[in-house]
């Protein structure tokens, strides 16, 4: 998860004023000091941590609740919205047709954020093109090629070319049918004049509706100066920050860039090609203090599996009230294509309190086992998991490596899912309303 340790501290100081007998001046002071500690310890900027916590005090000291909201929640409602405030820096990229030109120093992932990019662009259904305009960084053109290979995007390069700005033109006209080109250039250890020019003259040729500066954000507080330096040289109008999972300095990128003309737009969060994510100032906090981002897991199912007739099939089977082993099969796999389990679950508002309890990495292999197990299993047993017993249950052990148990136990879990879904389904008001949204009236007998 994006900044676990700042979410963790910053979700126990919220359960500090949630757990308070009172609202009062001292209890304020003490929140103000405890968010203090916990944004200079994810390396935000010192006067910004000031004047954020300065701005809270003074409006939960003197701003009367709102009707029908107690004085807790409105304390909760002021931290929510002033560190929004803090991050919000303009909307974020528009998904419309339009050439992006990425650039950024050496080693900061603006080729792999090429491909991230594109595979965004092309699952919205734009024709895409990349183009390997970094002349000077041997592997660029075949690392960019191997992107396009796994996101099915074409790209256009010209091996041994020292012509930025001349590739940058025959690709144009090679790619006039596409309604996205992203231009991949060249980069430096420090930001230097032939650089600078090189960037000049590529935008000149491309003049791209956005530049895109990626920063590696583990350079924390640093994140600021680069991003204006190279605002002053190029006009950047928007900030990727990438290697956001975990690592501590992230808070200090975050708030360093926020604070300069670019807005920030994507975070990366992980190697895997679909670990990007576009940065939105509301869900990014609400995330960060355990309110979840329901709207984005949503977003993800959404991309993720429509189109999905096993996935689609599955849901409406659990939503007319059956459940076997082959449905709760295609929902553990439809659960790990969505991302590591800890990402999923930080989306699901008041997750957060359960962290402690759940093992995110046992959970995950137990899912895995399950899987294994149910791969050892016939039609008949994934159907009707009744007649699993005995003998039954050591053959399939036997077929999938694990012990007796490990079966027991998976039908045990098979059980418990089915009388929750039971339950659900059996408030009229709510089967009505996820019948609704799959395209059935919602009268189904169960």
């Amino acid at each position: 998860m994006v900044l676990e340790g700042l979410g963790k501290s910053l979700r126990n100081v919220l359960g500090r004023i949630t757990g308070a007998n009172s609202v009062n001046e001292q209890l304020i002071e003490d929140v103000a000091k405890d968010l203090q500690r916990a944004l200079l310890q994810a390396d935000v900027n010192v006067q910004l941590v000031l004047q954020l916590t300065k701005k809270i005090k003074e409006r939960a000291l003197e701003e009367k609740p709102p009707a029908g909201k107690g004085p807790k929640d409105h304390v909760v409602s002021i931290i929510y919205e002033e560190m929004v405030n803090l991050l919000d820096n303009g909307e974020g990229l528009k998904m419309e047709p339009q050439t992006i030109m990425m650039v950024g120093l050496y080693g900061q992932g603006k080729t792999t954020s090429c491909g991230k990019l594109s595979l965004l662009f092309s699952k919205k259904g734009f024709r895409v093109g990349m183009i390997a305009a970094d002349v000077h960084r041997p592997a660029a053109y075949d690392q960019l090629k191997q992107l396009g290979e796994k996101t099915g995007v074409d790209v256009y390069g010209e091996q041994g070319a020292k012509d930025a700005a001349g590739v940058v033109k025959r690709g144009l006209e090679h790619f006039k049918d596409k309604k996205v080109i992203i231009i991949d250039t060249s980069g430096r250890h420090a930001l230097e004049a032939d650089l600078i020019q090189e960037l000049k003259d590529v935008a000149a040729i491309a003049k791209p509706d956005e530049r895109l500066l990626v920063l590696d954000s583990q350079v924390g507080q640093q994140a600021g100066p680069q991003a204006d330096a190279f605002h002053k040289a190029v006009g950047v109008t928007g900030v990727i920050l990438t290697k956001m999972d975990g690592t501590a300095k992230g808070g200090g990128a975050l708030s360093a860039v926020s604070k300069t003309d670019a807005r920030i737009v994507f975070l990366g969060v992980g190697e895997h090609i679909r670990d990007f994510e576009p940065f939105d100032a509301n869900k990014f906090i609400s995330r960060l203090l355990g309110m979840g981002d329901l709207s984005t897991l949503v977003n993800i199912a959404k991309e993720e599996f429509e189109g999905d007739k096993e996935v689609e099939g599955a849901s409406k089977h659990i939503m007319s009230g059956k459940f076997t082993l082959k449905d709760m099969y295609t929902q553990m796999e439809a659960v790990s294509k969505m991302g590591p389990l800890q990402k999923v679950m930080s989306m699901i508002p008041g997750m957060n309190r359960m962290e402690d309890k759940i093992n995110y990495e046992e959970s995950q292999a137990r899912l895995k086992r399950y899987r294994v197990i149910m791969d050892s299993m016939t039609d008949e047993e994934m159907d009707d998991p009744r007649i699993i017993k005995g003998t039954r249950i050591n053959r399939i052990a036997y077929g999938a490596g694990v012990d007796p148990h490990d079966v027991r136990e998976l039908i045990k879990q098979y059980g418990n899912s089915k009388k929750a879904i039971k339950g659900f389904m059996g408030n009229r008001k709510m089967r009505k309303q996820m019948m609704k949204q799959m395209g059935s009236n919602g009268d189904i007998d169960i």
